[in-house]
């Protein structure tokens, strides 16, 4: 069962004044590794487009490992794929001088990061994800707004991993609970 809103509380929701967009580790290492780059890419270009023109501030997060012996016990049980070479870590689509890059070693925005205070001085309630990896960082970070009282929006054809299946199956969860919508109908709703 998925989350069926009218056209009238979407665009409700998607108030330009309200909203802000997440472009989540779109990096060149892990846009390089998706299974559908050209789809992706072309999706992402319209969103951050459609943010810009309607002034909808836009939130560029970048991985950020820890300091070597700084490592949370966690991070043992799960091997990150690092050792990319530091041109791998440039951002694909670069922000523009009133953006924000935000640093984050964790797959969740709010951990670590002055993400929530932005929001809330800002006024704003509804976070757009974007990005890298659907199944990973775009949900745990959806997942972690809505409980802190924020309304997450998927753009479901400009999140993606190198995880095909676990991609759709993670927009079909976050279909029960988020408004999931495509690039098209962002741009027509900030049109």
């Amino acid at each position: 069962m998925a989350l069926n809103l009218s056209e009238d509380v979407l665009r409700d929701i998607l108030k330009p004044n309200y909203s802000i967009l997440v472009v989540w580790d779109v990096h060149k290492a892990l846009y390089n590794s998706i299974f559908n780059k050209d789809e992706f890419l072309n999706a992402l270009n319209r969103v951050i487009e459609a943010a810009r023109r309607v002034k909808v501030p836009v939130v560029f997060t970048k991985i950020t490992p820890y300091p070597r012996g700084f490592e949370p016990p966690a991070s043992r049980l799960v091997q990150w794929r690092g050792g990319f070479r530091p041109e791998d870590m440039e951002l694909v689509i670069q922000p523009q001088e009133n953006e924000i890059v935000l640093n984050k070693n964790t797959w969740s925005i709010f951990v670590g990061t002055n993400f929530e205070l932005l929001l809330r001085n800002s006024g704003r309630s509804t976070i757009v994800f974007t990005g890298i990896a659907t199944e990973i960082g775009v949900e745990t970070s959806a997942r972690h707004a809505y409980a802190l009282g924020f309304i997450p929006v998927i753009i479901s054809d400009a999140v993606s991993s190198y995880n095909k299946d676990g991609h759709e199956r993670s927009l079909q969860n976050m279909r029960m609970f988020f408004p999931v919508i495509t690039s098209s109908e962002l741009a027509k709703i900030w049109a």
